[in-house]
């Protein structure tokens, strides 16, 4: 069975500037929200607050990353991705022991993996915001145009939130601009 989850992708250096620890290129990821769950979203400030609000969670070094690609992963990576997931979540989130820290991690593997539901190498982005007092994510794709200095266009993917909100589209061609 072929499996594929997100791997971050780093297309210019602003993920270095924008999170306390970005992620390294090319680490296995999840979208990460249970990184949150014990903070108030509203509190949030900073370097922090970026992570909240577009971050997903690198599986290696438990970094931040912007952007994330679809990619084929072996069996024998999953397990490992399974394996590091559920060691973070016991440490760092206080699951009750190895079973309960592994089913949680399957079940956030098994979102990311619901992600990847498109030709490899297409580029993922998520926004979360607090909305009513609940936290909601929003997915979406980023597809290549053919035009000259790599443009992206947004499309929507998958989301949590209601579907009158409206929706953010990043630019990312200036990302890499400074004023």
């Amino acid at each position: 069975m072929t499996r594929f989850l997100p791997r971050t992708l780093r297309l210019d250096p602003s993920d270095t500037v924008i999170f306390k620890h970005p992620a390294e290129p090319g680490e296995w990821a999840v979208p990460g929200g249970f990184a949150f769950w014990d903070e108030a979203p509203e509190a949030l400030s900073g370097k922090r607050r970026q992570a909240f609000r577009g971050g997903f969670l690198a599986l290696g070094s438990f970094g931040w990353s912007t952007l994330v690609e679809v990619a084929e992963i072996s069996p024998d990576a999953w397990n490992a991705a399974l394996a590091a997931l559920a060691g973070h979540i016991r440490a760092q989130y206080g699951a009750p022991d190895d079973a309960a820290a592994e089913a949680a991690a399957r079940e956030e593997l098994a979102f990311a993996a619901s992600l990847c539901d498109h030709p490899p190498g297409t580029v993922l982005a998520l926004s979360r915001i607090l909305e009513g007092g609940e936290v909601r994510e929003r997915f979406r794709t980023l597809h290549r145009r053919d035009v000259p200095h790599t443009q992206f266009t947004t499309l929507p993917v998958f989301s949590l939130a209601p579907e009158d909100e409206p929706v953010e589209h990043p630019d990312l061609t200036s990302l890499g601009k400074r004023p």
